[in-house]
């Protein structure tokens, strides 16, 4: 059994994000492992995957033993790598969410992912992909073969000083969507098309200046979600997506680092501290 360890694991720890937890509380939301016994239409012995423990009620994946509600839980398809699948589901289920549930992505239109090299980047330009979308992407000059392998048409560097004239050279897009959390809306809602999207998923502490004017004469909108408010229908749906791509061979993390169980509090640690970039850590029994 193994659960990775996320940024969000700190907001419920540090109390940023405001959720019930029972207490004592084990952490951790995301978890790979085999079912116990049978239950709920599940056999003993079966690989299952969840990613919405640790929250709003619920005891966390952090431990050597989990219980799971049997809604929030699903097979993992076979073939894929147990430890591949938990390292991306947090970030591929809030990519989906994010193009689909709340940003509405439809075939043919266009993404802008600012922040493409990280792992829910990297899974918004795969998945905008497969939706049939076309993407732009910016991202470190060391992820643009990254980016463009997994179907960015586009990869511009985050930092060039002429990054704003480039991207609306490239065209007005329909969804913007910042993975790095920058959220620098004051020039995403120029680069959006008429009635074009800007889905917020990231930076709890950015304070962005709204061109309310902007917005409103082109029917343009702003939407903010955070995954831990997902319903169990919205991750059951995207379980489907995920599963359907991890069977292909899709979804695959960038960079993984393995630790034990042992080493949560040092992990958070470091998470908080920023010295976890671009890789996902995960916890092992």
């Amino acid at each position: 059994m193994a659960t990775s360890a996320n940024p969000v694991d700190t907001f419920v720890r540090s109390g940023l994000y405001v959720t019930p937890v029972p207490l004592p509380l084990a952490l951790g939301r995301d978890i790979v492992g085999r079912v116990s016994s049978d239950a709920a239409g599940f056999k003993a012995g079966e690989w299952v995957w969840s990613n919405s423990l640790g929250h709003g009620g619920r005891q966390g994946a952090a431990v050597e033993r989990a219980v799971v509600p049997a809604d929030r839980l699903y097979r993992k398809p076979e073939g894929a790598d147990p430890l591949d699948v938990v390292a991306m589901v947090h970030p591929a289920a809030t990519a989906y969410l994010a193009l689909v549930t709340h940003g509405g992505l439809a075939a043919g239109e266009s993404v802008l992912v600012a922040g493409g090299g990280g792992n829910v980047g990297s899974a918004l330009i795969e998945l905008a992909v497969a939706e049939g979308a076309k993407v732009i992407a910016t991202a470190s000059p060391r992820d643009h073969d990254r980016c463009l392998e997994l179907g960015a048409a586009e990869v511009f560097d985050y930092r060039d000083e002429n990054l704003s004239a480039k991207l609306a050279s490239a065209g007005p897009v329909d969804l913007f969507i910042d993975a790095s959390g920058r959220n620098d809306l004051e020039a995403a809602v120029g680069l959006l098309a008429p009635r074009g999207r800007i889905v917020l998923l990231a930076g709890a502490r950015s304070r962005p200046v709204l061109p309310a004017g902007d917005l409103y004469m082109h029917d343009r909108s702003v939407v903010g979600f955070a995954i831990s408010n997902a319903k169990a229908s919205e991750l059951a749906a995207a379980a489907v997506t995920l599963n359907r791509r991890f069977a292909e061979g899709g979804l695959r993390p960038h960079r993984i680092e393995r630790r034990g169980l042992s080493d949560a509090a040092d992990t958070h640690r470091r998470l908080e501290q920023g010295e976890v970039r671009g890789r996902v850590v995960l916890l092992t029994k």
